[in-house]
C-alpha cells in the first residue's frame, strides 16, 4: 500500500481498457469463436511458446558472455517472467537479475543489469520496426506512425548512449568520482556498482558477440511472429501475415503501457485493436487475444515454476527477497 501511487495508475488503464473491450464484445460469439477455433494450429503454437524461450534464453546467455550455465539462464528467464505475469513494477527484470547473481558463479547484480536493458531495448527497436513496417498495410495508418518513430528513435539513442560509456567508462567513471566526492556514501556505493555495470554494457564494444546476440534475437521474433499467425489463423482462416505482423507488433507496445501486472487489459486491448483494423468482429479478436495471453504464460508458468521449486522458492519469497533488497539498496545510498 505504501507504493500505490506508483501501480494504481496502472491498475486503472487496466480497468478502463478491460470495460471498454467487454462494452463492445458479444460474449456469446466469443464463445463460440472459441469451441470452433482450428486446435490443431493453437497446438502447435504451444509448442512453439517453448521453443520461443529456449532461443530467448540463448539470447541472455550470449548476452551474459556464457558465464552462468544455460540451464540456469533458462530457468532464471522463466523465472523472470512469470515474476512479471503476477507481480507489480515489472519486477520480474530486477528478479532474474538478483536471481541470477545468487547461483551464476561470480556475476554480480550489477553485472547481469546492463544486459537485460540491452536485451529489452533491441526488443523496443524491432517491436518499433515491425509497427512501422505494417503500418502502410493498415487502413488511414499514414498519418500515424510518429509514436513508433519516437520510440525507435529513443531506444536506438539509448543503444547508442550505452555504447558510448561502454567505450569510454574510464572518464565515466572518474567523472562520477569527481561530482560525487562531498557524498563519501554515493561515492563508495555508486563507484563499485557502476564499475559493474559497465563491466556488464562492455557486450555492446565485442562486434561478433553483439552479431551473434542480434542473430539469436531476430530467431526469438521470428518464432514469435510464426505462433502469433497461426493463433491468428486458427480464429480467422481467412488471415494474411500482416494480421499477426501488426498484432505482434502492437502487443509490443501494448506490454510496455503501465498496466496491472502481467499487461492485463492493456496486451488485450493491443490486440484487439489491431485486429480489428481488418475485421469488424471484436468478440473474435478478443477470443484470440485471450489464447495468445495464454501462450504467454504457458513457457513461463511451467518453465518458471519448475526452477522456482528446485530451489525451494516462492513468488512470495522471492517478492520479499526483492522488496528486501530494494530497501537495501535505498539503505546504502
Amino acid at each position: 500500500m505504501k507504493d500505490i501511487k506508483r501501480w494504481l495508475p496502472g491498475v486503472l488503464i487496466s480497468v478502463v481498457l478491460i470495460a471498454a473491450i467487454l462494452y463492445f464484445v458479444d460474449f456469446q460469439t466469443m464463445w463460440n469463436s472459441i469451441k470452433n477455433a482450428d486446435y490443431r494450429l493453437i497446438g502447435i503454437a504451444a509448442a512453439l511458446s517453448f521453443v520461443w524461450m529456449a532461443v530467448r534464453a540463448k539470447v541472455w546467455h550470449t548476452l551474459l558472455r556464457g558465464k552462468p550455465t544455460y540451464k540456469d539462464v533458462l530457468f532464471t528467464a522463466g523465472e523472470g517472467y512469470l515474476l512479471n505475469n503476477f507481480l507489480p513494477f515489472r519486477l520480474g527484470e530486477i528478479g532474474r537479475a538478483f536471481l541470477l547473481s545468487r547461483k551464476s558463479g561470480g556475476m554480480t547484480f550489477a553485472e547481469i543489469i546492463p544486459t537485460i536493458v540491452i536485451e529489452r531495448t533491441v526488443d523496443l527497436i524491432i517491436s518499433a520496426v515491425i509497427f512501422l513496417g505494417a503500418l502502410p498495410y493498415v487502413v488511414n495508418s499514414e498519418s500515424s506512425p510518429t509514436l513508433g518513430y519516437v520510440i525507435g528513435g529513443l531506444m536506438l539513442f539509448g543503444l547508442v548512449f550505452m555504447y558510448v560509456l561502454a567505450r569510454n567508462n574510464q572518464w565515466a567513471l572518474e567523472t562520477f568520482h569527481k561530482l560525487s566526492g562531498r557524498i563519501p556514501s554515493l561515492q563508495r556505493f555508486g563507484g563499485s556498482f557502476l564499475e559493474s555495470f559497465f563491466q556488464g554494457l562492455g557486450v555492446l564494444t565485442d562486434g561478433w558477440l553483439f552479431l551473434r546476440f542480434l542473430f539469436w534475437m531476430l530467431v526469438n521474433w521470428a518464432i514469435a511472429l510464426l505462433a502469433y499467425y497461426l493463433m491468428v489463423i486458427a480464429f480467422f482462416p481467412e488471415a494474411q501475415p500482416i494480421w499477426a505482423i501488426f498484432g505482434l507488433g502492437m502487443a509490443a507496445f501494448g506490454g510496455a503501457i503501465p498496466s496491472a501486472p502481467g499487461a492485463v487489459g492493456t496486451f488485450e486491448g493491443a490486440v484487439v485493436f489491431a485486429l480489428t483494423r481488418f475485421t469488424t468482429d471484436e468478440s473474435t479478436a478478443l477470443a484470440a487475444a485471450l489464447v495468445m495471453r495464454i501462450y504467454n504464460y504457458l513457457n513461463s508458468t511451467i518453465i518458471g515454476t519448475i526452477g522456482l521449486l528446485s530451489e525451494g522458492q516462492t513468488l512470495s519469497g522471492v517478492y520479499q527477497q526483492l522488496m528486501n533488497f530494494r530497501n537495501k539498496e535505498k539503505h546504502d545510498e
